[in-house]
């Protein structure tokens, strides 16, 4: 039988190809002819079949998690499931399929979403969400793909925006919000509500979208709020479904730093290529990388958090007292706490004067743009001038020197600790606290950051153990969890932890421990072997830029051994053999 699978999710990342992958090593078992048809982004196709294949095909299987156009299969027997149905058990949807494929009328289907299911034909209602994490990365597609296999599971009409490391990514348009019944924000970070203003809206973060779907589109359904037309700042706290706090203010700053540490540790890496100290030669390329990585990007590294801090407590009128705040706190030497206590300092002045002080309406137009960051800027400088920098300062200067001056075994203490840290709960609260504590050492100074190698390291073993293990141990895996297996391994090498939360949440009471006891060790051994790292994200692919780390094979051998003591680890403890619960791309 010649049969042609075509796969979709939301971003066109992992779920896509491994749905297609397990779909078709199911098929080639029966002795099928297998032609794949994967899309990417948005459904565009990027390899369709070709027109002799297409007239060949006795069969189409349809896994989609977004709306595709199927228009070149008319006329062929057609068998249409979610995206993330498939990936269970493949064997029983090729048997679903040879029994109720009917042929494909694209005219009959005008009107009808692709990925529709009979309950959704009937009374679902529309939702508009929006996902974005502090990096942009992996909780910000997850959580997406998550929330979209949930709503269209419970008959529902979803569209997603994902606001991840290179911006929003298809963005919802004003006719989509305006037809919406309810909008959903599953951020980490704060992010402009005022285009939902009027609509029921409900907050909540990635993990929670990712870990609870269907909880959170019932709870938004239930339980949102209409977001206040004048006072979207005011009115965003309620209708949430997360306590919203300084944490969520912290991260929205650490995410518009994060940029800026990476292009400005690469640039000074690019200038230890000529020699570690050619930069000191004035008219040298290497002193003009020195002086846009180090005296430029390391420089507005702090304004840009506290600004970006103050920004998510008090909105645009908290964004110049931030970060004048936050270039005092570098002037005066009180580094990343001093930027960190600058911008909630200008956030909740700006945000006080905002809301609690009164003026006349001739003059209230002038707020926003005069008088509140007059006011805020000047309480936030003369705050860090006369009475946080110097403390400020002085915690740092006693940090630093507690650092420089750490012996051997508090180095492989504090490594072990940030590495168990960032092991425990795979981006979550805990995970962020640790990466945040590198990301301010890291804006320190121009030479890396050793606490940043070893957390960068630390969160890259578990996804790579988790494949290590899928691999060693293939019969306590089932087929499902070892295509979760290879995507975690490569995801891992990517500085993506999150690539192991299928196995967290189906095992989490072994995988969690097994992981933090890798972590600690990764983390241990970059301390022990001095590796200071000058950008905080990227993965191995960082190695590559010369001097972005100071010793590359030691690295290697700690993210070696890490890796391999929760792969076999897990290995030798894991027992049975069960299906993962299929994690989103």
């Amino acid at each position: 039988m010649n049969v042609i699978l075509v796969t979709s999710c939301p971003q066109g990342v992992a779920t896509s190809f491994l749905a297609a992958r397990a779909l078709e090593r199911a098929a080639r078992q029966r002795g099928w002819h297998v032609t794949t048809d994967i899309r990417g982004p948005g459904g565009k196709a990027s390899s369709a079949p070709d027109d002799a294949t297409i007239h060949d095909a006795d069969l189409v299987i349809a896994a989609l998690g977004v709306p595709v156009d199927l228009s070149a299969y008319a006329g062929k027997p057609l068998y249409q499931l979610t995206v993330t149905a498939a990936l269970p058990d493949p064997a029983a949807v090729l048997d679903s399929a040879v029994q109720e494929a009917t042929p494909w009328d694209p005219e009959a289907a005008d009107d009808v979403p692709e990925t529709a299911s009979p309950a959704s034909m009937g009374s679902g209602r529309t939702i508009v969400a929006v996902t974005a994490c502090p990096t942009g990365v992996a909780h910000t597609f997850m959580a997406a793909e998550a929330l979209t296999a949930a709503a269209q599971e419970a008959g529902h009409h979803i569209r997603v925006e994902t606001q991840g490391s290179v911006g929003a990514q298809d963005p919802l348009t004003d006719e989509e919000i305006k037809a919406a019944d309810v909008v959903i924000l599953a951020c980490d970070i704060e992010v402009d509500p005022s285009r939902f203003a009027g609509k029921p809206v409900w907050r909540t973060s990635t993990g929670a979208a990712l870990k609870k779907p269907a909880d959170t589109v019932r709870e938004a359904l239930s339980d949102a709020v209409v977001l206040d037309t004048d006072q979207q700042k005011v009115s965003a706290s309620a209708g949430s479904g997360e306590k919203r706090g300084p944490y969520k203010h912290l991260l929205t700053g650490v995410s518009f730093m994060l940029p800026m540490v990476v292009a400005g540790g690469l640039l000074i890496a690019l200038s230890f290529v000529f020699g570690i100290e050619a930069f000191q030669e004035e008219g040298t390329l290497a002193a003009a990388l020195m002086q846009i990585g180090g005296g430029t990007a390391f420089k507005l590294m702090i304004p840009l958090l506290a600004g970006y801090i103050a920004w998510s407590i008090a909105d645009r009128p908290g964004l110049a007292p931030g970060m004048i705040g936050g270039f005092l706190a570098g002037e005066l030497g009180a580094g990343f706490l001093g930027g960190i206590a600058a911008g909630f300092l200008a956030g909740y002045v700006a945000r006080f004067i905002s809301q609690k002080l009164p003026m006349p309406e001739s003059i209230e137009s002038l707020k926003p743009i005069l008088i509140i960051p007059l006011l805020a800027s000047l309480v936030t400088g003369l705050g860090m001038i006369y009475v946080l920098g110097e403390p400020m300062a002085a915690i740092m200067d006693g940090l630093t020197g507690f650092l420089e001056s750490m012996g051997t075994t508090n180095a492989i203490v504090l490594g072990g600790i940030l590495g168990a840290m960032m092991c425990f709960d795979l981006g979550g609260p805990v995970n962020k606290a640790a990466y945040t504590f590198g990301v301010g050492l890291l804006s320190e100074g121009s030479g890396g950051s050793a606490p940043m190698a070893a957390i960068m390291a630390a969160g890259m073993v578990p996804a790579i153990g988790m494949g290590v293990a899928s691999f060693v141990a293939r019969r306590k895996f089932a087929e499902a969890e070892r295509q979760a297996g290879r995507a975690s391994f490569v995801l891992g090498l990517c500085f993506i932890s999150e690539g192991a939360i299928p196995f967290m949440a189906k095992d989490p009471l072994r995988v969690i421990p097994v992981c933090m006891i890798g972590g600690a060790i990764t983390g241990a051994l970059s301390m022990l072997f001095t590796v200071k790292l000058m950008a905080p994200h990227g993965g191995l692919f960082v190695l590559a830029i010369p001097n972005a780390v100071s010793v590359v094979l030691p690295y290697l051998l700690a993210i070696a051994v890490g890796s391999l003591v929760i792969g076999f680890g897990y290995a030798l403890i894991k027992t049975g053999k069960a299906e993962v619960v299929p994690g989103p791309a």
